[in-house]
This record gives C-alpha cells, structure tokens and sequence, in this order.
C-alpha cells in the first residue's frame, strides 16, 4: 500500500513510462498514480514544465519561457482534487482585472484602447467607447457561447479514435452550436460591425496559431472562457504550476527523472514496452508520450508504428506560426499605462495574419508584452521590469532567413514598442534573450518552429487529429494530440488519455476511481494512430 493525498490506495503493479514533464505529462502522471500504477516520469531538462516554466535571469529577473497566464483552471483544480488535494493550497492564482489592455493601432497613430475586463457592464463601457451599437450586443454573444461551451464540454472529454466517434451523441447535439463553415470573425460579424471589437473577441485565435479569419467559429469560444471564467497568474510565474504538479508527483510516488533523455520507445512485435533512456532500457506495461507531436513521434517511434502518421504525412500536416520572442530585464519602471498583458493590434490586421500565413515576415506587427511585475513584485528586483515581448512570425516552412533577419527585426520591435510608451529602452538593458524561431526548433525541439503545433484547421481536429491511444500500449499528450492546445484543453488531453491508458491495464474501475470524467465508447481494437 502506499499513501497519498486522498488515503490508502492498492498498487495495480503496472509500469508506466512516461516521456516528457511538460503540462500534459505532469497531469497525466498525477491522475496514472491515483489510480495506483507505477510511473517513472523522464524529462530531459533540469526543469519540470517543457515551454511551461518560469526561469530565473542574471539580475534577478524571472521569465516565463512560453503561456504567461492561466485560463479556466478548474480543469487542473479537478486533478488537483481527484489526488485528495486543492489547487489553491499550492499554486496562488491571481485573477486580473483588467485582463489586458488592447491597443489598436490606425493609420496616424493609436486608434482605440479596450480595458478587457469579465465585469459585463465595463466590458459594455468599453466598448461603447469605440461602437456604441456593438455594446448592445455582447450580452447576446455571452449568452450564445455559454450555450456552445456547455454543448462542446463533452466533446473536448470524449477521445476520437474511430470515425464512428464524429457521430456520436455528444457530437450530434452539438452540431447546431458548432457552424463548422463559419470563421470565428464572419462568425462575429452577427454581433460586432466594428473590426476593433472583433477582435476584442478574436485575437485569441493566436493561442492556436491561427487566424480569426480562417479559424473555425468553435473557437469563439476561447474568448468566452477569457471573460466569463476569468484570466490568471499564478504567483511566481506559470512554472509555479509545473513545480505544484511536480512536487505533489512526488509525494504521490511518481519517480521523477531529471536530466535523463529519451532515445526511443522499445516495442514487444506492435505494443509499446517500455523505453531506453540514457542509454539504459527501463520495460514498462505502456508508454505515454508528451511533447511536440511532429518533433518527438518522429524522433521516439519507428514509422512502421506510426501508420497513420508517417513522415510524408507529418511533412505535409498544417502547422500554426510561430513566435519571435524577446525577454527583457530593464532597470527602472514602465508606464502606468502599461497593464500587466497588453496587446499592439497592428493596422490592417487582417493583412499582418495573411502575410504569417503565407510565409511573409509582416513589417508592421501585432505584438504582446507581458509586464508581470504590475501585478507580482517577485519577478523582477526592486525598481527593476522583467518585460516579456512575443510576435507572431511565420513557421520555420517560409524559408526566412533568421540569422540575417535577427537584429534588424528586433530594432523593428523595439520601435514598434514605443507606440505602447514603452520608450528609452536600449540605455536601461541589464538583461536580454531571443528566441527566434530557429530557436524554438533547435532548443526547444519545436516542429518547424510552430510553437502552437499543428494547426486546428477541420481536418486536423478531433478524429483527423493524432489519437490519443497512438497504438497497443503507446500513448500521446499535448497540444498536438485531441483536443489540442492551450493549458486547459491540454490538461483535459491528459485526463483522456490517462483514462484510455488506465483502462487498458487495470480496467474502468481504476479509472473512474481516479476521479476522470468517462470517454465515449470506443472500438474494442486498439487501433494505431
């Protein structure tokens, strides 16, 4: 027997592998435990987290690496809970108010500014500000996606194995909130005619890597989530969660392998068993994989295990933009006006996504600063900013050219920022670091650099995207998998196929005693993805 955070719980004497620390394999390893399997976690780093940690800078400035916030966390309170634990007594989740600051840029300067605030009649003020008719209608919009949120919740918790599954009943009844033929901005146009309030609703297609344009309209409602259930930072940056998940691991007998590499995933004829890590071969009942899909399947499993996604296909796959990143530790202060997110929409829109998409490095980009000191004294020293500048730029496909592109497009950011009064910044550098997206590749071992993973176009989501159960006894976890990116919907990939994996070796009782919501019915082979 062995203790844990809910009580005494019976050993099932299974083995897991689980290869990667990131957000998926830290859930996925917690809700493995509960049910009573033995699971060593490997990651490679000296860090827990993946793209989801906060690190320290020459300075004493702290960064986070890649998400800066947290939405919707009762998915990860859920976790939290099913282990006999509360999220809130080891991670401090400060909701923001206002939670961001939109700017948007027209053609002599600044055009309009959004407080995006939950708080409905602000939100309402705000906009009336820009388009007064449009403020009548956001009401409606809530209304509207609290009903598709409600009809989609079940299919964000039920895994897509078989074509079958895209008819079952949790997908027939929601097909009427769903307008998969609609974008999120056409879809939009019903409620807002000004652009600039659109996309106080849409920009959060970006969290995907895609545009609001071609985005299907499902996807409204990330917007939704933002201001209905609230935006967050954890206190001490989002790698603050990682080390949660990470330490209640531990004590839950979780066997933590930092600083161990995984080379390839070892199989008995077509099953997964077990891995070989630095060299050494550690047998396991399964294996569960979490990172970037594309970079990590091609490098651990053999085509041939992969019949569904082999080279050629992963070639071809769509894939989201990625990003140009510049952290920043300046001596002094920022502006008052520079909330804690704030958001530089670039005139003409439309056309810097169109130039992303193409392959074109926009001239004239939309950015994001994070300043998480306006809300967390801890991430910078005394009269010090720890300044988090993200651009999205065009995946690695486009051919650009980063080493010779580098210091020139930095210059161009470093104007762009004073738009937002961020301005004298060069004399007041004590700290600097770029990721460009050569970067995120080499690193970070990104896919092409596409730092959202594949793409969530229609025939790259659910039963089109790579299963969660990828083949007898090897399972996936991340962004790249169903339901795809984000936080939230990555912890609820975990919850997937940490049941799928469960029930494969110790039955459903296990894993409804983990405390997972049940899947659909799947098809009793395990097909391999």
């Amino acid at each position: 027997m062995l203790q844990s955070g809910n009580g005494l719980r019976a050993l099932t004497g299974r083995r897991v592998a689980v290869v990667g620390a990131g957000p998926g394999g830290l859930a996925s390893a917690l809700l493995l435990a509960r049910a009573g399997i033995h699971v060593t976690l490997f990651e490679k780093d000296s860090q827990v987290g993946g793209r989801t940690k906060t690190v320290s800078a020459p300075g004493g400035y702290k960064f986070d690496i890649g998400p800066t916030f947290f939405l919707y966390p009762q998915i990860l309170a859920d976790i939290f809970a099913s282990c006999g634990e509360r999220l809130e007594d080891h991670v401090k989740l400060e909701r923001l108010d206002p939670q961001y600051h939109l700017v948007f840029e027209g053609e002599s300067g600044i055009s309009g500014t959004i407080r995006a605030t939950g708080d409905i009649a602000r939100m309402e003020q705000e906009i009336a500000r820009l388009a007064p008719d449009d403020a009548k209608n956001v009401q409606a919009f809530f209304t509207e996606n609290r009903t598709k949120l409600e009809y989609f919740k079940p299919i964000l918790q039920q895994a897509f194995h078989t074509l079958r599954s895209l008819a079952s009943p949790a997908m027939l009844a929601a097909l009427p909130y769903l307008h998969p033929g609609r974008s999120v901005d056409r879809d939009l146009k019903r409620y807002f005619a000004d652009p600039r309030v659109r996309l106080a609703f849409s920009f959060q297609t970006k969290y995907l890597g895609m545009s609001p344009f071609r985005c299907p309209s499902l996807f409204t409602i990330l917007s939704f989530l933002e201001y209905e259930h609230g935006v967050y930072h954890p206190v001490g940056g989002c790698g603050a969660v990682s080390d949660a998940m990470a330490g209640l691991a531990g004590r839950m007998g979780v066997d933590l392998r930092l600083n161990t590499s995984v080379e390839r995933v070892l199989f008995d004829g077509k099953r997964a068993n077990g891995v070989v890590a630095d060299g050494e071969t550690f047998n396991a009942d399964a294996v569960l994989i979490n990172g970037d899909f594309a970079k990590v399947v091609r490098a651990l499993v053999p085509e041939r295990h992969r019949p569904r996604w082999r080279d050629a296909k992963i070639h071809k796959a769509r894939l989201s933009c990625s990003t140009f990143m510049l952290y920043l530790g300046i001596e002094g202060n920022m502006p008052e006006s520079l909330g804690h997110h704030t958001i530089l929409l670039a005139e003409g829109y439309e056309k810097n996504i169109r130039e992303i998409t193409e392959g074109t490095l926009p001239m004239q980009p939309s950015l994001y600063v994070q300043h998480a000191g306006y809300t967390d004294s801890g991430m910078a020293p005394p009269g010090q900013t720890a300044l988090y500048v993200l651009v999205p730029v065009p995946n690695l496909k486009s051919g650009i050219d980063w080493a010779a592109q580098r210091a020139s497009y930095r210059a161009l950011i470093m104007e762009r920022l004073k738009l937002l009064g961020i301005a004298d910044l060069e004399s007041r550098i004590r700290y600097e670091r770029i990721i460009d997206p050569t970067q995120w590749e080499e690193d970070f071992a990104v896919h092409e650099g596409a730092t959202f993973n594949l793409a969530h176009d229609l025939m790259q989501m659910l039963y089109f995207r790579p299963h969660n159960r990828f083949g007898p006894g090897l399972y996936i976890v991340g962004g790249g998998t169903h339901p795809g990116s984000g936080l939230p919907v990555i912890y609820e990939g975990a919850r997937i196929s940490a049941r799928l994996l469960i029930e494969e070796l110790a039955g459903a009782r296990a894993a409804a005693s983990a405390g997972i919501p049940e899947t659909a019915p799947l098809a009793t082979s395990h097909e391999a993805s």
